[in-house]
């Protein structure tokens, strides 16, 4: 069933839309959490942010709807739980570790 909106004045139209969209950032909240609990500080994750390799790291810490990983490398992300991946603790140079990787990575 869909309202009908056409009678509201322009003031109940304009608190009409900050609630949808207060609600809509609190269900995207809650989709972020449940997927956090996917995860737990100090699992090995990985992630691929555009236009890069596949980067491997460790989850430091939650955040409101993100967390943060420590990359081999030492560089700090703010991720979405969404893309990370929960990886095998491996050798770098294991074959298992290496299939995850894209093509052409050394």
């Amino acid at each position: 069933m869909t309202p009908n909106i056409d009678h509201l004045t322009e003031a109940e139209l304009i608190d009409l839309n900050r609630r949808i969209v207060e609600r809509l950032k609190f269900l995207a909240q809650m989709r972020a959490h449940a997927r956090m609990l996917d995860f737990s500080v100090g699992d090995r994750v990985s992630f691929q942010p555009d236009g890069r390799p596949v980067l491997f790291g460790v989850l430091t810490r939650y955040n409101k709807k993100t967390v943060t990983v420590i990359t081999e490398g030492g560089e700090h992300w703010t991720v979405s739980p969404h893309l990370l991946r929960k990886v095998m603790d491996v050798a770098p140079d294991s074959p298992a570790r290496q299939s995850a990787l894209p093509l052409g990575h050394p």
